[in-house]
């Protein structure tokens, strides 16, 4: 009986991480480790993609959805560069993903070979491990320690494999190995506790700004948020953690902000900085700000600190209660609350105006009718650019809903590959992918994919044959829009070309039905809809020379989308103000 191959020896490893599907292409240096998972007789499962980019963002995804491990691997050369660009997006998410990347033949590296590239190079800043495998000792002990890396680091590992070191016999035996995959609880130490009770107790004005960290802390949140009557804004990430049920909610801030949160972080006292590592400094008042986060990486690296607090939102808020002074003054908080109701109220007025019949499409109106009738744990993966407005705007959370997209990376394509990775992670869960026409055309070979393996994928294409993302951009530079419009293309027909029950829709009354037909379907379907393209949005806090940049570039331009249903929310926020 032959001995089993390095190949076969790491797919034993990766069956007890729990992993159960691999994403890429197929093809040359990788054909070892293809047919030893096709001898698996199911228990691990190849993914054809059509492109390694977006084997990496489905990876990413299952691994946002799951917590689990997620595997994605590119051949050598090409291959590998394809998988960079997912990478770098998931590593910036915290997904933890491996990949695998199949090199050359080990005794040419080095030779200047066909498609030769340097792998532990290539991938050094998309990943936080980066290993070759060069001879059969090193495993299974080196994939196990990229698998835990990824798990426990929370980001991408990478394993270069040469094919004919894939295709050797192992050395080792891989015995049994139980995986670290449930992340521990941190705990802060008691004196910081105790300083930050001292400064909250002594701030008359207290607001706080959460991001991502506050998953699994919305309770401990709402409770601090009551004890010392502080509004609470949010990052888009944290937006589906922290913003349903929500009594305190003022909105976001940043290049999608919207409602009163740059003035509630700007006037307050002290700003509670909780789990969030957001990026735009100049929107934080960069001064009486204190920060609790469990990765202690991420202290003050946004904004000095008078306090900075290493340990989980829920543990340290948890910590923190007892301490606690309960602050008898609402003035700030319901002053805030008001000016976000006014801000939210004066927005969907600018855009509300005969929406009905408005053609081309307001974007914002199709993106709230969307957000009515997807499903209760719907999964929406949201394209970079103008979609991520209208998902920070639109989408209600309610603490089963997901949203997942490229929002510390930034690229554009994502939506669709993303929303593989979440249909295959649970094949039982509606997953709406809300793609621009932009991002869309990017990777559209995976629409093949999604028919392919019969995903439930649906697909709704904001088209407005425009970069609108980047058309403002050059808006709020004073330049007038150059090379971000193209010539019409009917995506419907492409996909009805692939196979996909598609639907081309023009006007705003046909918006409703088409979606409810769609959405209500088994398997993939997709949802053209045409939008003006001069809907653009801007932060709810601008300089003045953004102001005169859209007055010497801007003609016909809606300046502020509307906010869809939380609108309803501020106004019923309103309801928690005393009356006189």
């Amino acid at each position: 009986m032959a001995k089993r191959t390095v190949a076969e020896q790491l797919v034993e490893v990766l069956l007890q991480y729990g992993v159960e599907r691999v994403y890429g292409v197929v093809g040359d240096s990788l054909n070892p480790l293809v047919d030893a998972i096709r001898r698996t007789d199911g228990k691990l499962e190849w993914v054809h993609v059509r492109n390694e980019e977006a084997a990496a963002f489905a990876a990413a995804a299952e691994a946002q959805l799951t917590g689990r491990l997620a595997v994605c691997a590119g051949s050598c050369g090409p291959g590998n560069t394809h998988l960079v660009q997912g990478l770098y997006d998931a590593q910036r998410s915290g997904a933890p993903v491996l990949a695998i990347a199949s090199h050359i033949p080990s005794h040419q590296i080095g030779s200047g070979f066909f498609q030769e590239t340097h792998p532990e190079k290539l991938f050094a800043e998309a990943a936080g491990y980066v290993e070759l495998i060069s001879q059969p000792e090193q495993m299974p002990r080196i994939a196990r320690i990229a698998a835990q890396h990824a798990l426990g680091a929370g980001g991408v590992s990478v394993l270069v494999l040469p094919g004919d070191i894939a295709d050797k016999p192992a050395a080792n035996p891989t015995g049994r190995n139980v995986p670290c995959v449930t992340p521990g609880t941190v705990v802060p130490d008691e004196r910081s506790v105790r300083d930050l009770a001292k400064a909250v107790n002594a701030a008359s004005k207290v607001a706080v700004f959460a991001g991502a960290g506050v998953r699994d802390a919305h309770a401990q949140v709402m409770r601090f948020a009551a004890t010392v009557n502080a509004p609470v804004g949010h990052t888009l990430r944290g937006k589906e953690w922290i913003q349903y049920d929500n009594p305190y909610d003022v909105g976001m801030i940043g290049l999608l902000g919207y409602g009163a949160c740059y003035e509630a972080l700007q006037e307050a006292d002290l700003v509670v900085l909780l789990g969030t590592d957001f990026p735009y400094d100049a929107f934080l008042p960069q001064e009486r700000t204190v920060q609790v986060d469990r990765d202690a990486t991420k202290l003050g690296r946004r904004t000095p600190l008078e306090l900075a607090v290493h340990g989980d939102v829920a543990a340290t808020l948890d910590a923190l209660q007892p301490l606690l002074v309960q602050k008898s003054d609402r003035g700030f908080l319901d002053t805030m609350l008001k000016k976000h109701e006014r801000a939210l109220t004066k927005v969907v007025e600018a855009y509300t105006k005969d929406v009905d019949r408005h053609v081309p499409i307001h974007p914002e109106y199709a993106a709230r009718v969307l957000d009515e009738l997807a499903a209760d744990d719907a999964v929406f993966t949201v394209d970079t650019g103008m979609n991520n407005v209208w998902a920070a705007r639109y989408l209600t959370p309610n603490g089963r809903r997901r949203v997942i997209g490229s929002f510390t990376h930034g690229t554009m394509a994502n939506a669709l590959p993303h929303a593989i990775g979440a249909a295959f992670a649970d094949r039982d869960r509606q997953v709406i992918s809300m793609s621009g026409d932009g991002g869309l055309s990017m990777l559209l070979g995976e629409l093949i994919t999604v028919k392919q393996h019969g995903l439930g994928v649906k697909t709704v294409v904001f088209n407005n044959s425009s970069l609108g993302m980047v058309r403002l951009e050059m808006l709020v530079d004073g330049l007038p829009a150059y090379e971000t419009d193209h010539a019409p293309v009917d995506y419907s027909a492409i996909a009805r070309g692939i196979g996909i029950p598609s639907w081309r829709v023009e006007k705003p009354a046909d918006i409703a039905p088409t979606l409810r037909e769609a959405l209500s379907r088994p398997g993939p379907a997709l949802v053209e809809i045409i939008t003006d393209p001069n809907a653009l949005s801007v932060p709810s806090h601008i300089t003045a020379a953004q102001v005169r940049g859209f007055a010497l570039a801007a003609g016909r331009t809606v300046l502020d989308g509307g906010v869809g249903t939380m609108l309803d929310l501020a106004r019923s926020n309103l309801r928690n103000i005393p009356r006189p």
